[in-house]
């Protein structure tokens, strides 16, 4: 599923038009990478969580030519699955 077929499937369970679901989607997309840009956590009970991790910078090693490389610390968004989602997903 992609976000189109999300809002689309939102605006028929919801009865509302596809500006409407387009918007609402938008809307909690937005808010969830502004919490997560704030260092926030998101939870959703019986779906997971979303955190961001934190990574040094290291040396690494160009395959091609072995060539060392440095590397840049970066924040990697990390989702952990709930527990009513793990059930689900293994019926």
């Amino acid at each position: 599923m992609n976000k189109s077929d999300l809002i689309k499937a939102l605006a028929e369970r919801a009865t509302i038009s596809l500006d409407e679901a387009e918007l609402v989607i938008n809307t909690l997309v937005d808010c969830m990478k502004k919490a997560l840009l704030n260092g926030d956590r998101i939870e959703l009970r019986g779906f997971g969580s979303f955190k961001i991790k934190e990574y040094d910078g290291y040396e690494g090693r160009n395959p091609r030519t072995g060539e060392q490389v440095a590397v840049k610390p970066k924040r990697m968004p990390f989702f952990r699955a709930g527990k009513d989602l793990k059930m689900f997903l293994n019926k």
